[in-house]
């Protein structure tokens, strides 16, 4: 299998971006364009549970939707899931995600560092990494730094 990752520092805490991420109406609002919504069809965030990302209309060319099956959960710092359906699934098999959350040593009330990482395996030999979700996914991650000064 195949894999891609990347990660942006916060100047916010990672307890703080944590909540962020697993709250699905705060996520909704960081920034519409981007993602437009997301809810639990199944569940409720534990392993096992089904997620929906509704892709606002700046990500509207790469990826409409995209549903979740929650894998693994370590509260405050990891959450891992397996896209079952929308566009991403049509050019790999399995792709596997997972966002985590680390404090930044000495700061921990500050600032973290925020990862994203999918491990994937191309549909056919020509399909392309994730790249476009890869920075998609960490500039949604830096706008939480926005979001959070707004609020």
């Amino acid at each position: 299998m195949k894999s891609l990752q990347g990660e942006v520092h916060l100047n916010i805490p990672a307890s703080k971006a944590w909540e962020m991420f697993t709250n699905n109406e705060t996520l909704g609002k960081i920034n519409p364009e981007m993602l437009s919504g997301a809810e639990y069809l199944e569940g409720d965030g534990s392993p096992g549970s089904l997620r929906i990302f509704k892709l606002g209309p700046a990500l509207h060319h790469f990826v409409k939707e995209s549903v979740q099956k929650v894998e693994k959960v370590e509260a405050g710092r990891c959450f891992g899931y397996e896209v079952v359906s929308g566009e991403l699934k049509e050019v790999y098999d399995p792709y596997h995600v997972t966002f985590s959350f680390a404090p930044v040593p000495g700061k921990e009330g500050e600032q973290c560092v925020a990862g994203w990482k999918a491990e994937f395996e191309p549909i056919t030999p020509t399909s392309p990494p994730p790249e476009k979700a890869k920075d998609a996914a960490l500039g949604f991650l830096k706008l939480f730094e926005t979001c959070e000064a707004t609020n």
